[in-house]
């Protein structure tokens, strides 16, 4: 499987909608250009994982170059729209809503000055406070309209996305998108390391066996007033993990995980340490058995002035290329006694079947392409056909499948919607939801 990591392309109106103007556009082309390169040698990629601050100031007009800007990238380097992956960084905070509203700063400041004790709880009662919760997304009203249409939207019931996709090898790989950005915007929490919140929420990340979780987050851990517990989370229970917020290239393999920050893709330009960057990642499972691992190859790219080009960050002086590889055995399941061995499927009462079929379905990865190949699952395509759609289409056919009551209406559009297509799976009617939207397609 092929992922390509970027991060902090900060898109800033009014520059990035005039090409001929913007002055950071050549080297958006030249990265491009340099994984199509990449490409060529070792295969199309599967999954671009975006890692925040894709606009600057969080406005609508950012998004839109930003959404045309991946889907060429995405093209060009033979991955489906739909796998596209995005989290926000607190340039995709809305500062502006954030100074002009007393519920969002009083929600912000009760988390941010709650003792350390106490402040998870905190956080929790404001997420789920039918009020309190949305004034704390409000800021991220527009990058959650942008990242809809990759089905990685949040909201206070969901402030944190998942996927799930087949690695080969008998192991599922379990992507985790975290929002860092829930108290930025106010306070001059942005502004030094050791002020944000991110919350054992988000960091859960089961440690199934023949799973291998993927975090994908804007700030590195040291950002977070809990940094010590995410880091400690984060490095045992996520064997890939990918940053960004620093502007800084790096790469950190270690026994059990491996951890990579992505340079900005378009750092501010009168910073020191000047230059762009990208990680270009092949992950394979090899072996079986106590003896399997996971083998990762990175090329970890940055920028050189003069000739302009994307060339290696070094692993060492003599490779160009970081190889790596972590253990992720398989232990096989004891065998249970031969009394307590239980009968076939076959034999259990046929309720008992139906109820075991419907779970096995609900958990269950999709097939993907080909061994090893990520593949989005229907349901992302399909939320990304869906958001293409005009909003008075996408309320035509929820309404009309009852996906959506009026009363939902008043629910902004990316939870309405993330709702509508889980209520849609639940209810077997993703088929008749995919002619609809086919159908609204055919008349444009």
């Amino acid at each position: 499987m092929r992922l390509l990591h970027l991060s902090d392309i900060h898109f800033r109106t009014p520059d990035c909608e005039n090409p001929a103007t913007d002055v950071h556009q050549p080297y958006r082309t030249l990265l491009a250009q340099d994984v199509v390169e990449l490409c060529r040698e070792g295969g199309s990629v599967d999954a671009i994982l975006v890692g925040g601050d894709i606009a600057f100031k969080g406005s609508p007009a950012e998004y839109r170059v930003a959404r045309a800007w991946l889907l060429e990238l995405a093209r060009q380097c033979g991955c489906p729209p739909e796998g596209i992956y995005v989290v926000p960084g607190n340039h995709d905070v809305d500062r502006v809503v954030c100074a002009s509203s007393m519920a969002i700063s009083n929600a912000q400041d009760a988390i941010a000055a709650a003792h350390p004790d106490a402040r998870e709880s905190v956080m929790k009662r404001q997420l789920a406070d039918a009020d309190v919760g949305q004034s704390l997304f409000r800021p991220l009203a527009a990058y959650n309209e942008f990242a809809a249409g990759f089905d990685c939207s949040v909201y206070p019931g969901s402030p944190f996305w998942t996927d799930e996709v087949d690695l080969g090898g008998g192991v599922r790989l379990r992507l985790f998108g975290l929002t860092s950005t829930l108290i930025s915007g106010l306070g001059e929490r942005d502004d030094a390391p050791g002020r944000l919140y991110l919350g054992r929420l988000q960091t859960v990340l089961n440690p199934e066996q023949d799973v291998v979780n993927l975090v994908l987050c804007h700030h590195p851990p040291s950002w977070f007033a809990d940094r010590d517990d995410t880091d400690d989370n984060v490095n045992e229970r996520a064997k890939l993990q990918f940053f960004g917020h620093e502007h800084r290239q790096r790469c950190t393999p270690t026994p059990t995980y491996m951890r990579f920050q992505a340079g900005a893709v378009n750092p501010d330009m009168n910073e020191r340490e000047w230059k762009p960057g990208y990680n270009l990642l092949n992950v394979t499972v090899r072996g079986e058995g106590m003896g399997r691992t996971l083998d990762v190859r990175a090329y970890v790219r940055h920028f050189q002035k003069s000739p302009d080009m994307f060339v290696a960050l070094r692993q060492d002086r003599f490779q160009e290329v970081w190889t790596h590889s972590m253990a992720l055995p398989h232990m096989a399941p004891l065998r249970a006694p031969a009394a307590e061995v239980k009968p076939p499927v076959a034999q259990f009462h046929a309720t008992q079947v139906a109820e075991a079929a419907h779970e096995a379905a609900a958990v269950a990865p999709l097939e993907p392409k080909s061994e090893g190949k990520m593949q989005g699952p229907s349901m992302r395509n399909l939320i990304y056909r869906f958001w293409d759609l005009s909003i008075g289409e996408r309320r035509e056919i929820t309404l009309k499948l009852g996906l959506i009551a009026e009363a939902d209406l008043q629910v902004p559009e990316p939870e309405r919607y993330k709702k509508a297509f889980k209520e849609a799976a639940a209810r077997g009617l993703l088929a008749e939801l995919a002619t609809e939207i086919e159908r609204v397609e055919n008349t444009h």
